[in-house]
């Protein structure tokens, strides 16, 4: 690798160890479609000297191939992967960078401009210091601007580079630069974010990338390599409340009893006072443990081993605080959610919540409101949708240790889990605790108990299923169950059948009918067509087939795992399981 280090050739091992010490700057670009976010990452990575030479001749190759610059070297597609963003010029998934100068190492994730990934940006500036938020000098701020500002802001970046790109191609006038400069500070002002420095550039062109351009001489600020190299970000984390999430009691004999986990926030000594939460037992700091022997004094981002002086109850997902500066403790929560799954956010369903090294039970109790991260307006609503951000009441079934966001942010955020798929569905911040009064809903007297409202709350439409001869009632079931429905099944054989049916649909239920010949699928005619799908196999169908009233619904003879995929399928697209 061509590192421009002369330690390099005559000491590879002062320079080993130069480079284990530097300071390490965690940054995301971000921004509208087609600003030069990668493109920009791509040039920062070739003037760093970071690619091998089978990188260089790779990229000069695919330049020509499938490059958007004439033959010229496309610097985007050094970070731009996918085939489906070579094809179609753009960024989709997150893409993580290394790169390091003499002063500095660096992570750089590249995140996609379109709305559409907005789950994937969030999840690229969640570990960030520093965010570059390109715009392009010709078109100025635009709306994914303004929504990428948004994010950064609520995520906690704090350090912002307004990269006002594509200069060359408006004759790096002053006057386009002064005119972006002034609108984007005003944005700014009405989201927080206020450390913030615009740089004219040209990523293609290398315009005060690494090196001041002679063609801004009005331009009086440094170039942006020399900014992420001095930029101030170590105290920060040191300078906070000291916080250790237990990740492992560390017991490898009868003799010894540690608990590990990597410093999220502060510093800690041997003789400090210690409170494990949530518990509240206080305890005082014997020892700081690691492979390399004892230390004096360890800080944030440091994995450690603490051992306490007292024998005091601390397992994984508990969190090691100062006892002068405790954590909060709670189970519900003012919180901001960030939505990343395509089925929408269920109020009163229950999740799975990790916050840290601790994973509890959870429920969005109610949504405040919904933020449109474009006009930064504030609108009720009962649900969420991919990519949608609210402000939520959030309950958990058990105390957590917490700091609000904008003080720790390990211990201040959390995602949600689905419990049957185990897909992440959301991402958020804890702002403060709330107690359980506050997450009631006040009006619930006035709440309807009518069928229509248990099924809402169960988030489906009431059906009775009725699985006849050749239909597995039970893999049926499980399907349904799969994608988050609520299910029951009812033998044909039930006495007062009509009844029972009639009172499980009023509880929201979807009924699964296991006739199986037992009884004549005229049993099911009692209930309304509304509430019944009568499920057949016929072996002369060549497919799948649902009637004008969306009460019969006959299937081809197969295998049983085909033939219960094409039924719920046929089902969700007519709208009978919604």
């Amino acid at each position: 690798m061509a590192h421009v280090s002369d330690l390099i050739a005559e000491d590879i091992g002062a320079y080993l160890k130069q480079h284990e010490h530097k300071s390490l700057l965690r940054f995301i670009t971000c921004g509208s479609v087609d600003d030069g976010k990668s493109t920009l990452i791509g040039r920062l990575l070739y003037e760093s000297k970071m690619l091998f030479e089978d990188q260089l001749a790779a990229l000069e190759a695919d330049s020509k191939k499938v490059g958007t610059q004439g033959g010229d070297l496309d610097f985007a597609l050094l970070v731009d992967g996918l085939a489906a963003e070579r094809e179609q010029g753009i960024t989709i998934d997150v893409a993580y960078r290394f790169f390091s100068t003499d002063r500095r190492k660096f992570i750089v994730a590249d995140t996609p401009g379109h709305e559409q990934y907005t789950r994937n940006m969030v999840t690229g500036a969640s570990t960030a210091d520093l965010a570059i938020i390109l715009v392009d000098a010709r078109y100025g701020v635009q709306t994914q601007t303004r929504r990428h500002s948004f994010l950064v802001s609520l995520i906690g970046i704090k350090r912002v580079v307004v990269a006002i790109n594509k200069m060359d191609l408006v004759d790096f006038s002053k006057d386009v630069f002064d005119r972006i400069e002034r609108e984007y500070r005003e944005f700014a002002a009405q989201i927080g974010l206020e450390d913030i420095l615009c740089i004219p550039m040209s990523a293609l062109r290398g315009d005060n990338i690494t090196d001041k351009s002679e063609r801004t001489p009005w331009y009086a600020g440094p170039a942006l390599m020399e900014h992420l190299e001095t930029v101030q970000i170590e105290d920060d984390l040191q300078s906070g409340p000291f916080r250790l999430p237990v990740q492992w009691v560390n017991r490898p004999n009868l003799d010894f009893r540690g608990f590990s986990g990597m410093i999220a926030s502060g510093t800690v000594r041997p003789g400090d006072r210690i409170r494990v939460q949530p518990s509240g037992r206080d305890s005082t700091v014997e020892r700081i443990v690691t492979a390399g022997g004892d230390l004096a004094e360890a800080v944030a981002g440091q994995s450690v081993t603490l051992t306490l002086t007292d024998e005091i109850d601390c397992s994984r997902g508990d969190v090691i605080v100062a006892a002068a500066q405790p954590a909060g403790a709670g189970d519900a929560f003012d919180a901001t959610l960030v939505w990343m799954s395509d089925d929408a956010l269920s109020t009163g369903r229950s999740y799975l919540m990790k916050s840290g090294a601790r994973t509890v039970g959870a429920t969005v109790r109610a949504i405040e409101y919904r933020v449109n991260v474009n006009t930064l307006e504030r609108s009720a609503t009962a649900s969420l949708a991919l990519n949608e951000i609210a402000r939520v009441a959030l309950v958990t079934d058990r105390l957590i240790a917490f700091d609000p966001y904008e003080t720790v942010h390990d211990t201040g955020s959390f995602i949600l889990i689905d419990r049957l798929s185990n897909n992440t569905v959301g991402a958020g911040m804890l702002h403060g605790a709330l107690r359980r009064s506050q997450t009631a809903d006040p009006d619930w007297t006035q709440r309807a108990t009518d069928r229509e409202a248990r099924a809402a709350s169960l988030q489906q439409t009431p059906l009775v299923l009725w699985a006849g001869e050749g239909v597995d009632a039970r893999r049926l079931e499980q399907k349904l169950m799969s994608i988050g429905r609520h299910t029951i099944t009812l033998p044909a054989a039930t006495a007062d059948f009509l009844r029972i049916a009639g009172i499980l649909l009023d509880a929201g239920l979807i009924v699964i009918v296991d006739a199986d010949s037992a009884q004549p699928a005229s049993v099911a005619a009692g209930l309304p067509a509304a509430d019944r799908v009568e499920l057949s196999v016929a072996t002369d169908a060549t497919g799948v087939a649902l009637d004008a009233t969306g009460s019969i619904l006959t299937v081809p003879a197969g295998a049983q795992a085909d033939q219960t995929e094409q039924i719920v399928e046929t089902l969700r697209r007519a709208g009978r399981v919604a």
